[in-house]
C-alpha cells in the first residue's frame, strides 16, 4: 500500500471510494433536450477511466419546472432522465468510480424566459443581479410542491443506480431561505428565526429520506459563511452545520464560503487566474475539525501537492479538483504511473465556466478534447507511417501541433523566430495576474522534449529553409501581427496594445484605448498604463467592453482598473486621429448617430485584432501537393487530408491559428489537435 494520502481509500458509510480525489458537481452544459446523452456520458466516462474516485454530475439538476435551465441544466423532474443517468452510472462503475448527482431548485438564480416561461420563485422578490429576474415570493402550495419534487427527483436517481445525491444550498432556493439577506418571509413559518429559515431544507431532507430510505447516500453542498453584509455569518454557518449533522439526514458536507449573486462575488467563491489559490481550504478544515463529519471541498485546488496537503493535514476527507480534471482527465492515472510531472495543469483561464454563463458549453482553453470526447482523443494514437513534419512557429498552436504529431510517432522539427517558445502567450503572461498562461507553453514544451522534437530558435525560416528540411508536411503557425492600419496614416499616430505590453511603446499620461477586439490585450494595456498614474479611457463600439474576456475572468481586471479610476465608454468608435502640436485629436463616431465628437489626448492605443502573418505560407503554396487546401469534411470527421491540387508537389501544407485569421488560443490549439491527430 502506498503512503500517499491521495491514494488512501475512504469509506463513506457503506461506499468505499478508492482514493481521495473527486470531481464536484458542475454543469458543463452538455445536455441535449435536458438529458445527459452521449456527449455528457463520454465526458464523465473519460474521467472515470482516468482514475478519479467520485464524479459528481450535473451542478444544479433541476427538480421542478419552475427552476428553468439557466445553464442548460439536466431536467431531473422528467422520468426519462433515469435511463440516461443509468448509462452514466454503469460506464463509470466499470472503472470503479462512484457517481452522484446534484439536485436543486434554482430559486431566483435563473430567468423566467427559459424553459416553460414560469415565474421564478424565491423567499424574496428582490432581483438577483446576475440573472436580472424578479422572483415571486413562495406560497405554501409552492413549498409543498417543491418538497415533493425534490423527493421524486431523488427517487429517480436511486432508480438510475447512482451512489448518492447532493442537494445544493449556495445561491439557490434552499439557502435563499436560509440567508437573512434574501429571506423576506417574516410572519410565516419560513422566515425570521434560523429554525424557520431552515424549515424548507429540513422538510426537503425528510421527504428525500422517506422516499430513498436510510441506505442511499445524501449530502449537501452548502454555504457556511456568505461573507457579506446582512448574510449568513460564520457563526450562523457553524450553527447550520451543527443542525445538518445532528439531523441524521445527511451523510456528508460539501463546504462553500461566499455568495454568488453577482459575477464578482461568484469569482471570489470560484477564483480564476491570478487570484489566490485554494482560498477557502482552511475554512473547510475548520468545519471538519468542529464536526468530525465527512467533509468535501473544492475551490481552485489546481495542483496535486495542495490536494495531498488537504488530505494529509486532515482538512478534508475528499478533495475536489473539478476544473483541474476538465484540463486533465487522467490526474490519478498519471499519479499511479509515477508521471505526476506530466499532468496537464489547469491554468485558471476559466474558459470552461465563463462559456457556460454566456450560453455555451464548457471547453478548456488548454485541452480541446474536453467536451469533445466523442470526436477528439485525450490520448493520441500512433500513426501507421512515420512522416517528417516541419512546423513554423512555437506559439500555442505550433506547440500543440508539435506535441500531437510527436505523439503520433512522427519526426517533428519546429522553427521559431524568437529565442523562446510562446508567441502571443509570452506577451499575455507579462501581466503578473496572467503569468499562469505560460504553463500552456511550458507543459507542451516539456512533452515535446520528452518525445524528441527538434527545436530551432532564433530561426527566421523562409521557404528555402522549409524546403531544405525535406518535409512530408508543413504546418505554418506563425500567428498574426497587430492590425493598426485603421485609416490613412494611422500607423504613424497610434500604437498597439502589444506595443504597450512588450515595452516597445511607453505609456502616455492622457490615453485613449480603442478596443475593437474585445480580448485581454486591451484590458492588460489599460492596466499597465493606469499603473503609471495616467488618465485612461477604454472605448469600444460594442454594447459592452471586452466581450471576449467573459464575466468571471473580467472580475480581477475590473478590480484593478476601477481602483485606478479608468473610464469605460461603450457604443462609440474611433474614426480618425490627427496630430495637433504635442497632442493627438481623436475623432469619435457612432454606429447609431451621424454626429462625431473629439478627444484631445497624448496617446491613442488600439486593440484591433491581428492580421495573419502569412507571407511564408503563400511562398510555400506553389510547391504544396494540396496547394494549402483543407478538406473541411475530413478535418471535422477526423480523417486524413487527401486533397491533391498539384501532383508534382513535394509536401502537404497547412496553416493554423491566427496565421489563418484572428481568433483565440483555444481555436489555435483545437486547429492543431484535429489536424495533426490524423496525419
Amino acid at each position: 500500500m502506498s503512503n500517499d494520502p491521495l491514494l488512501q481509500p475512504y469509506r463513506l458509510r457503506h461506499l468505499t471510494l478508492k482514493n481521495r480525489l473527486m470531481i464536484t458537481s458542475h454543469e458543463p452544459a452538455y445536455p441535449e433536450d435536458g438529458m445527459p446523452k452521449d456527449r455528457y456520458r463520454a465526458y464523465h466516462r473519460e474521467r472515470a477511466k482516468g482514475g478519479v474516485a467520485l464524479t459528481m454530475t450535473a451542478g444544479s439538476a433541476a427538480v421542478s419546472r419552475d427552476s428553468p435551465p439557466a445553464f442548460n441544466n439536466i431536467l431531473a423532474y422528467k422520468d426519462e432522465v433515469i435511463g440516461w443517468m443509468k448509462k452514466i452510472a454503469d460506464d463509470c462503475h466499470e472503472h470503479e468510480c462512484a457517481v452522484m448527482i446534484q439536485l436543486t431548485h434554482l430559486g431566483r438564480r435563473t430567468r423566467w424566459d427559459k424553459g416553460d416561461w414560469l415565474p421564478t420563485i424565491s423567499a424574496t422578490s428582490e432581483r438577483e443581479p446576475a440573472h436580472r429576474a424578479v422572483a415571486k415570493r413562495a406560497e405554501i402550495w409552492d413549498i409543498e410542491r417543491i418538497v415533493r419534487d425534490y423527493a421524486e427527483a431523488a427517487e429517480r436517481m436511486q432508480a438510475a443506480g447512482l451512489d448518492g445525491i447532493e442537494l445544493e444550498a449556495y445561491g439557490h432556493l434552499l439557502d435563499q431561505f436560509w440567508s437573512p439577506a434574501s429571506n423576506a418571509m417574516e410572519g410565516t413559518d419560513y422566515g425570521g428565526s434560523l429554525e424557520n429559515r431552515m424549515r424548507l431544507s429540513m422538510q426537503v431532507l425528510e421527504a428525500v429520506r422517506a422516499r430513498v430510505g436510510p441506505d442511499f447516500l445524501v449530502g449537501i453542498r452548502y454555504v457556511a459563511d456568505e461573507d457579506m453584509e446582512g448574510g449568513i455569518t460564520k457563526t450562523e454557518g457553524m450553527e447550520i452545520t451543527r443542525r445538518l449533522k445532528s439531523s441524521g439526514l445527511v451523510d456528508f458536507l460539501n463546504v462553500v464560503r461566499g455568495h454568488i449573486e453577482t459575477d464578482a462575488a461568484m469569482t471570489d467563491v470560484i477564483p480564476v487566474q491570478g487570484m489566490r489559490a485554494n482560498p477557502h481550504l482552511d475554512f473547510a478544515g475548520e468545519i471538519r475539525a468542529a464536526t468530525q463529519f465527512p467533509t468535501f471541498h473544492a475551490a481552485k485546488i489546481q495542483d496535486v501537492a495542495t490536494a495531498r496537503h488537504a488530505i494529509a493535514s486532515g482538512k478534508l476527507d475528499m478533495v475536489g479538483m473539478t476544473r483541474a480534471h476538465i484540463a486533465e482527465p487522467h490526474i490519478m492515472a498519471k499519479i499511479l504511473r509515477g508521471e505526476e510531472d506530466r499532468i496537464r495543469p489547469c491554468v485558471g483561464a476559466n474558459y470552461c465556466l465563463d462559456r457556460i454563463y454566456q450560453g455555451g458549453i464548457a471547453l478548456c482553453l488548454h485541452n480541446p478534447a474536453t467536451g469533445r470526447e466523442l470526436e477528439e482523443p485525450h490520448v493520441v494514437p500512433k500513426a501507421e507511417t512515420r512522416q517528417r513534419i516541419v512546423i513554423i512557429g512555437a506559439g500555442p498552436g505550433g506547440m500543440e501541433a508539435a506535441r500531437v504529431a510527436a505523439e503520433r510517432g512522427h519526426e517533428v522539427i519546429v522553427h521559431e523566430a524568437a529565442s523562446d517558445p510562446g508567441g502571443q502567450v509570452r506577451l499575455t503572461a507579462r501581466t503578473p495576474r496572467r503569468a499562469e498562461m505560460m504553463q500552456l507553453i511550458q507543459w507542451r514544451h516539456a512533452e515535446c522534449m520528452r518525445m524528441g522534437v527538434t527545436f530551432h530558435f532564433n530561426s527566421f525560416a523562409d521557404a528555402g529553409t522549409v524546403v531544405a528540411e525535406r518535409p512530408d508536411v508543413v504546418i505554418v503557425a506563425t500567428g498574426g501581427l497587430p492590425h493598426t492600419d485603421m485609416f490613412e496614416g494611422a500607423d504613424a499616430l497610434v500604437v498597439s496594445a502589444w506595443d504597450i505590453l512588450s515595452g516597445d511603446a511607453s505609456p502616455g499620461s492622457n490615453v485613449l484605448i480603442y478596443d475593437e477586439a474585445g480580448d485581454f490585450a486591451g484590458l492588460q494595456a489599460a492596466e499597465k498604463i493606469a499603473a503609471t498614474g495616467a488618465s485612461v479611457e477604454i472605448m469600444t463600439r460594442d454594447r459592452s467592453f471586452a466581450p471576449e474576456v467573459m464575466a468571471m475572468s473580467l472580475t480581477p481586471a475590473m478590480r484593478e482598473l476601477q481602483k485606478r479610476d479608468v473610464t469605460f465608454t461603450v457604443t462609440w468608435k474611433l474614426d480618425h486621429v490627427r496630430r495637433d502640436g504635442n497632442h493627438l485629436v481623436a475623432t469619435i463616431g457612432s454606429d447609431y448617430i451621424s454626429e462625431t465628437r473629439e478627444r484631445r489626448v497624448d496617446q491613442v492605443v488600439v486593440n484591433h485584432g491581428t492580421r495573419p502573418l502569412d507571407d511564408l505560407y503563400f511562398d510555400l503554396v506553389e510547391g504544396a501537393l494540396n496547394g494549402g487546401e483543407v478538406d473541411h469534411d475530413a478535418l471535422i470527421a477526423g480523417r486524413p487530408q487527401a486533397v491533391v491540387r498539384n501532383p508534382t508537389g513535394r509536401y502537404r501544407l497547412f496553416r493554423i491559428g491566427d496565421a489563418v485569421a484572428a481568433r483565440n488560443t483555444h481555436a489555435a490549439i483545437y486547429d492543431a489537435l484535429r489536424l495533426c491527430k490524423a496525419l
